[in-house]
């Protein structure tokens, strides 16, 4: 079977609120917190999903030119500084190549724009259009979204080049029929809010409702549509037990660890046998 090529697609953002490549408190100790792109960057280098896989860019949409990013970044920034902060080591390699030297920036700058504005289609249209080129001059055969915090449209409508090459890893379980299911970019708060028999239904007001606990939660790696963490699922699995004294940052690693990460490897081998079927 030939080796694929894997294109990385994320928001830095979602890494920092995570505190990627930091030690975080975890129940009165410190835990280091790797990022899932670290973690496929392990399996690249040391296991036979490196034998799949070569991993060709990291592209990441946040914006140098809004506040509201350069707020959310913090300390971390936009690239790897060698004094600074990082959401991955800065000596970090994948296949031999520095993972410094695959970062790159097209950044959503439509964003900025007010929900109503006129040129906000517009400019969302040439973010997808930059993305789309970069895409077809890698020739990339694979897509992985981790916590991109932009929804995509022109790229996986139906009969677009890149549907069905365009995959998602969601840090919950994103069928409606599963009493677990957590889609959305409140995912893993809404599945602690949960073990604590509350629904909240306004996230900037706190409104909230009772609810009947439950205390796991998953992860999915799914196909991207044009809906929300609404395409056909290829992996998903529901190891992560929720203790309800969690704090976000526990329940993120616990659900990292147990579910997400062995998610998205799995995904990733299925990916890959499903692409070399389709070429026959």
């Amino acid at each position: 079977m030939s080796k694929k090529k894997l294109v990385y697609l994320f928001s830095l953002r979602n890494a920092a609120a995570d505190l990627a490549g930091q030690q975080v408190p975890y129940k009165g100790e410190l835990r280091y917190m790797p990022s899932p792109l670290e973690y496929l960057v392990e399996q690249l280098n040391h296991t036979d999903l490196g034998a799949k896989w070569s991993l060709e860019a990291i592209i990441y949409d946040d914006d140098p030119e809004s506040p509201r990013d350069r707020d959310k970044l913090g300390r971390f920034g936009f690239k790897p500084q060698a004094d600074g902060l990082w959401i991955y080591p800065q000596n970090l390699s994948v296949q031999g190549v520095p993972l410094n030297n695959l970062l790159e920036p097209i950044p959503s700058t439509y964003r900025k724009l007010p929900l109503a504005h006129p040129g906000r289609t517009q400019g969302k249209q040439a973010f997808e259009r930059r993305l789309k080129a970069r895409l077809d001059d890698i020739g990339a055969d694979l897509v992985l979204l981790d916590g991109l915090l932009v929804i995509l449209d022109e790229l996986v409508r139906p009969g677009a080049p890149y549907r069905g090459r365009i995959v998602n890893i969601h840090p919950g379980i994103t069928r409606l029929d599963s009493p677990y299911e957590r889609r959305g970019a409140t995912a893993t708060l809404d599945a602690l809010w949960c073990a604590r028999g509350q629904k909240v239904t306004n996230w900037t007001t706190m409104q909230a409702q009772p609810t009947p606990p439950l205390f796991k939660t998953g992860a999915s790696f799914h196909l991207v549509d044009n809906g929300i963490d609404s395409g056909e699922v290829i992996v998903d699995s529901l190891n992560t037990d929720i203790h309800p004294d969690d704090t976000i940052l526990e329940l993120r690693w616990n659900n990292f660890h147990h579910s997400l990460f062995p998610t998205m490897r799995d995904g990733l081998y299925q990916m890959h046998e499903l692409l070399c079927e389709v070429e026959g």
